[in-house]
């Protein structure tokens, strides 16, 4: 089950964000990073309940670093579009 969540999530992260890159609008490219964010940090989530489940293969903290490192792409997209926005 886990598993099955984490695949989701993490694959849904390129997915949103290969959406964003054909965005018809501005505003509509906001909302697809803020979806790609979502699934970062769902991702995030998950991850992390499998390292402590120990149920994760040896490369679940490095996996977690980059989950983190996405997050915060996303989240720095997000903002400085919305502030250049206005």
């Amino acid at each position: 089950m886990l598993g099955r969540q984490l695949l989701r999530s993490a694959t849904s992260i390129g997915a949103n964000y290969r959406e964003a890159q054909r965005a018809e609008s501005k505003a509509d490219f906001i909302h697809k990073v803020a979806v790609a964010e979502k699934e970062a940090a769902e991702t995030e989530y998950w991850l992390i309940l499998c390292r402590e489940s120990r149920l994760a293969a040896p490369e679940a903290d490095k996996l977690l670093a980059e989950s983190r490192e996405l997050l915060a792409i996303f989240v720095t997209i997000g903002r400085n579009t919305k502030r250049n926005q206005k």
